[in-house]
């Protein structure tokens, strides 16, 4: 049904396949975090993490039975005392890449200002940056083009985080413009072909 599982059981695994974790922070773009789950388990073992504020657009349960969803509340009902698994490192150990999608303007500007305050922005606080991180960014146009947006995808750009670049068209809210989240198949393509390019796993994606 895609909901948690115990974190030693779901986490220690050793999957013969690369490990994607996918995040989902809250933009109306969350509607189509289902749809990156189902393409990206076509070839991968995926973990998923939503914020809270995306759980009003994401269907837990429709998403693909093989994908655990791990949210805020997972964070802390995991840990109980010195010597328990941290759930946000347990999860930077396990993914060989990250992908946030969408990157809400709120979430860009925690990550942007070095903010850690739930489950996702604690991962990429916490990420290692020879790994591979992608973000595809979702909002309203002005949002998009106002200054801050500017500054902080500067700043994400110096920490290592690919952009998958928003595309125009209408917007949820009714305006026409830039903002919109790049289309599921156009993320799916772009890390696709950065996991052949890199090649720095004990694992190689297939044509």
């Amino acid at each position: 049904m895609g909901t948690s599982e115990p974190v030693h059981e779901s986490l220690m695994l050793e999957p013969s396949k690369p490990r994607v974790l996918l995040a989902a922070s809250g933009s109306v773009a969350a509607i189509k975090f289902e749809s990156l789950c189902r393409i990206f388990s076509e070839w991968a073992e995926v973990r998923a993490v939503a914020t809270k504020s995306s759980l009003h657009f994401v269907d837990r349960s429709s998403l693909p039975s093989d994908v655990v969803l791990y949210t805020d509340d997972d964070e802390w009902c995991s840990w109980k005392k010195i010597g328990d698994e941290v759930l946000h490192i347990e999860l930077r150990k396990w993914a060989d890449i990250m992908v946030i999608a969408p990157l809400s303007a709120n979430t860009l500007a925690k990550i942007a200002g070095g903010l850690c305050d739930n489950l996702l922005t604690c991962i990429v606080r916490a990420w290692d940056y020879k790994k591979p991180l992608f973000a595809a960014p979702a909002m309203n146009t002005f949002m998009w083009s106002n200054p801050f947006t500017g500054r902080h995808i500067e700043i994400i750009n110096q920490l290592g985080i690919s952009l998958v670049p928003p595309i125009t068209k209408r917007l949820a809210c009714g305006d026409y413009g830039n903002g919109a989240m790049a289309e599921p198949s156009q993320i799916h393509t772009t890390v696709r072909l950065a996991c052949k390019t890199l090649n720095i796993w004990h694992w190689q994606v297939q044509p």
